[in-house]
């Protein structure tokens, strides 16, 4: 956590306190309790005004810390057979425009996301406001037996924003959000619409690999083989020891691959 901090650097006070400020004064809020998250996130500073906006400030060292993330997603691509897919941002307030563009894409296709309010510079900084989920559980918060009967919907999900030539490019357990009993993507991240194909390969890797720990492998399989037909497993499987190496993963890459195997023979 330590070298995370380091990584995504601090921003100034008088900055972070102008930003909140700003964002007070553009939504009328005399007032605000803010609570400043202590998230494991190298690319913002996110805090929470009033239980009611989901503020994150992004500085210039968050978008350098962007860049070297996607340039070493883009070798494990490489080393997984395919081109690089993923794609960088030039400036902080690119980041938070992405943000918000692709939470709005997402609700279009009917797929629950925050709702987008804005992104603006301030300082020198890009601050994005999203709508602030009360009460929300992430996808490795839930028991066994809750993951299960939302398994279903995280392919159904993914596989509406695929044909759509949309990708989220970052899917783990910490960017699928429970709430009212409904799944809520966030975070999604930049990809080449040309390499529509691996990315969905890719995002189905990353699918696999936050569900097994929770439920096992051959669940996991199982839920996927509900929306994908082998092939489209058999295209992730070649992603999977590459999802594996991130540090936001964990799971048996083996098991995925011997359930996999199974079913595409």
């Amino acid at each position: 956590m330590a070298f995370r901090r380091l990584m995504r650097g601090t921003v100034p006070w008088p900055t972070l306190e102008g930003a909140v400020r700003d964002v007070m004064n553009r939504y009328d809020i005399e007032s605000a309790r803010v609570e400043f998250l202590d998230a494991d996130n190298w690319l913002s500073t996110p805090c929470v005004l009033n239980d009611r906006l989901f503020v994150k400030v992004i500085t210039q060292q968050n978008s350098l810390v962007q860049g070297l993330l996607t340039a070493g997603r883009n070798l494990g691509a490489f080393s997984s057979g395919r081109e690089g897919f993923f794609e960088r941002f030039d400036a902080p307030i690119e980041m938070a425009e992405h943000e918000l563009e692709a939470n709005r894409r997402l609700r279009e296709l009917g797929i629950n996301a925050p709702e987008p309010k804005e992104a603006f510079e301030h300082d020198g900084v890009a601050v994005v406001v999203l709508e602030y989920l009360p009460d929300f559980r992430t996808l490795e918060q839930l028991p066994r037996e809750e993951v299960i009967a939302h398994a279903d919907e995280l392919f159904a999900a993914l596989e509406v924003a695929h044909r759509n030539n949309l990708a989220h490019g970052d899917l783990r357990g910490e960017n699928v959000l429970v709430a009212d009993d409904r799944l809520y993507f966030i975070d999604a991240t930049k990809v080449n619409e040309a390499s529509i194909g691996d990315a969905r390969s890719y995002d189905i890797a990353c699918a696999l690999g936050a569900l097994e720990p929770l439920v096992d492998a051959r669940a996991a399989v199982a839920a996927a083989l509900e929306v994908h037909d082998p092939a489209d497993l058999l295209s992730a499987r070649d992603f999977l020891d590459f999802v594996n190496i991130r540090p936001e993963h964990d799971f048996d890459a083996a098991a995925l691959k011997g359930e996999i195997e199974k079913h595409a023979a």
